[in-house]
């Protein structure tokens, strides 16, 4: 069985699913009844397929989101009969995925579809959900996405549920007692401090609300702490940035900017705890790696989160200022309750892995072959 495997709207692994796709592929191995190979701009040879032993097909396009989806209407069935794949995945459904299917085809879904329709026309809605309805199988990250998929009219027998996986040799608890600083080229940070991991695309990731329940955490505990805010650039950072420099704690909060996936695990350790405040999340795979890493989390009570965290972080609303700021206050003054939280997250964070999620794809991908 040959399966193709689309890199096109991964964003040469430098996003959410960029991070997804790397992890997953790592984890899949051809063999004498498998074959895998990647397709897609000749950048992301290097990006997926350097360490492992898939094999890769360039092609030629203008590195541009209209090119790109001119292709996948146009041409994408052509290459997969071309190249004589039995099945073919779409990891990045939501920005890469054919009108219609010439061969078998697994969608991947990481998003809130129903959010993402807010920035798409009316014409680009449609032939998302016309593609979502016609592909053979969508692998939905959570439940709350598949809820999500059923309101808009996807059928639900179509739609498996495969959370998302952690790399357990890079995420695990680590003492960082002793470490006053934390070295990430090219940043030192200096201990204590909360960390919040996302894009700042949108308004609903709550960075200004987190901004501003931090100054009454600063304000009631007068704790040293800092607040370190790592994501890329989106709709939402000049909002973020005039936040922060107009806090009156500003020298005290910290953006970093894109951040690697693989500087997360030194990030994490050296933090007092994950405080993720998005509503808009499907996967939350940051709270997951954040538990991992033997940090406590608090989060927020929307979007897949109360899921993907379950009864292991404290839940609160993003609109309540004071729920955040208790919730960090907690957090650093009881050492019984931070005590519990970690272990409670290390042992949660082991029910997810790559291996597994990889795997189960995998069953996925061949359940849909035509016999």
């Amino acid at each position: 069985m040959k399966i193709g495997i689309d890199t096109f709207g991964c964003d040469h692994g430098r996003s959410g699913i960029g991070s997804y796709f790397s992890s997953l592929v790592q984890n899949f191995n051809n063999n004498d009844e498998v074959e895998f190979e990647l397709f897609g701009a000749e950048i992301d040879r290097y990006t997926y397929a350097r360490d492992n032993n898939l094999s890769f097909e360039s092609i030629l396009l203008p590195d541009s989101p209209k090119a790109e989806k001119f292709w996948h209407h146009f041409l994408c069935n052509r290459f997969a009969r071309k190249r004589k794949y039995d099945v073919m995945l779409f990891p990045a459904s939501s920005t890469a995925l054919p009108s219609h299917f010439g061969v078998p085809s697994v969608a991947v879904v990481n998003d809130i579809v129903s959010n993402l329709f807010a920035s798409k026309t009316f014409s680009e809605r449609l032939r998302l959900k016309r593609s979502l309805k016609k592909v053979n199988k969508i692998i939905a990250a959570s439940q709350y996405i598949k809820k999500d998929l059923k309101r808009i009219g996807i059928k639900p027998e179509k739609i498996v549920v495969i959370h998302n996986g952690i790399n357990h040799s890079m995420f695990y608890q680590v003492d960082l007692l002793n470490n006053d600083y934390i070295e990430i080229n090219p940043f030192s940070i200096r201990r204590p401090y909360f960390i919040y991991s996302s894009t700042m695309s949108s308004s609903l990731k709550h960075h200004c609300d987190l901004i501003k329940a931090f100054e009454l955490f600063k304000d009631k505990t007068g704790l040293p702490h800092r607040l370190v805010l790592a994501g890329g650039a989106g709709a939402a950072t000049e909002d973020v940035k005039r936040t922060a420099l107009e806090s009156k704690y500003a020298s005290d909060i910290f953006l970093t900017g894109y951040f690697p996936h693989e500087t997360f695990p030194a990030l994490y350790s050296g933090s007092e705890a994950c405080v993720f405040p998005s509503e808009i999340e499907g996967v939350g795979l940051p709270v997951l790696e954040a538990m991992a890493s033997g940090i406590p989390v608090a989060c927020s009570n929307g979007g897949a989160l109360t899921e993907v965290a379950g009864d292991k972080a404290i839940l609160f609303n993003s609109e309540n200022l004071n729920e955040i700021a208790d919730a960090m206050e907690k957090i650093c003054t009881d050492k019984k309750f931070r005590k519990s939280m970690i272990e409670q997250g290390v042992d949660w964070a082991k029910r997810f892995s790559w291996e597994k999620t990889a795997q189960e794809t995998l069953e996925v991908l061949k359940s849909v072959v035509k016999k």
